[in-house]
């Protein structure tokens, strides 16, 4: 009777049409494959993120579902990734890449460089691999790889804005209030730039029912956003949209 079993039930017997949860993400990931199950072709849920890059926004996937995976799951990724592009970064034609350690498709372990063959016979927009330095540049507009990496990419990448934050705040301290106010205006775009309450969570794809997961200190705002992102992808059939697009994708 965990509020997270309680509320995925809910969801599958249609009393509900999407499912939020900010508490523990291995629970709300298991909580929502066992009462929605997994797509045909997904065989795995990955949990996505909205990043963002020179360009605008990128999806990175798996953020933490899966700590260990094959090279097929890597291509059911790319593929679900592809229509959370579209259906909420606006992008039409989605680019997909690689996160490895190389541009060259012969970089990169067994897995990388497995995936990157497979994707390459695919009819998604493959564009190879992507270095982690290339991520936020806007290289791809979908990035693939196994949870354990994206989880770290993901933390460290919200420890660096933290401390970038941080030091800026001393910087305009220093400045003294007059050029404070000046710059306050570029600091308020940069923070609004990278604040994850924006999206407020990031959805889990390849289960059965519309599914956000939320940081777990959440603000209000970020809460408020999820909410509204599930009620979004439940009302323009995110899930049988990832469905179709798998099977053209494995066929």
């Amino acid at each position: 009777q965990s509020s997270i079993r309680v509320a995925a039930d809910l969801v599958a017997r249609g009393a509900a049409d999407a499912l939020f949860s900010a508490g523990n993400t291995g629970a709300t990931v298991l909580a929502a494959y066992t009462a929605f199950g997994v797509l045909r072709s997904a065989d795995r849920p990955a949990l996505a993120a909205a990043v963002p890059t020179m360009r605008g926004k990128a999806v990175l996937l798996d953020i933490g579902a899966n700590a260990d995976c094959r090279p097929q799951h890597l291509v059911a990724f790319a593929a679900m990734g592809a229509v959370f592009a579209r259906a909420a970064l606006g992008i039409p034609d989605p680019i997909v890449g690689v996160l490895s350690i190389g541009e060259e498709s012969t970089k990169g372990n067994e897995l990388t460089r497995e995936a990157h063959r497979l994707l390459r016979d695919t009819r998604l927009r493959f564009a190879g691999n992507v270095e982690a330095r290339d991520l936020y540049s806007g290289a791809a507009d979908v990035v693939v790889c196994d949870g354990f990496t994206g989880n770290v990419v993901i933390k460290v990448s919200e420890g660096v804005v933290g401390m970038v934050e941080s030091m800026l705040a001393e910087e305009f301290t220093a400045m003294g209030e007059a050029r404070a106010r000046e710059a306050s205006g570029a600091f308020g775009r940069f923070g609004a730039g990278v604040d994850y309450s924006g999206y407020g969570g990031g959805p889990l794809l390849g289960v059965g029912r519309p599914v956000v997961v939320g940081h777990g200190r959440s603000s209000a705002k970020a809460v408020s956003n999820a909410i509204l992102m599930a009620a979004r992808f439940a009302r323009e059939g995110l899930v049988p949209r990832i469905e179709q697009e798998l099977l053209e994708t494995s066929s």
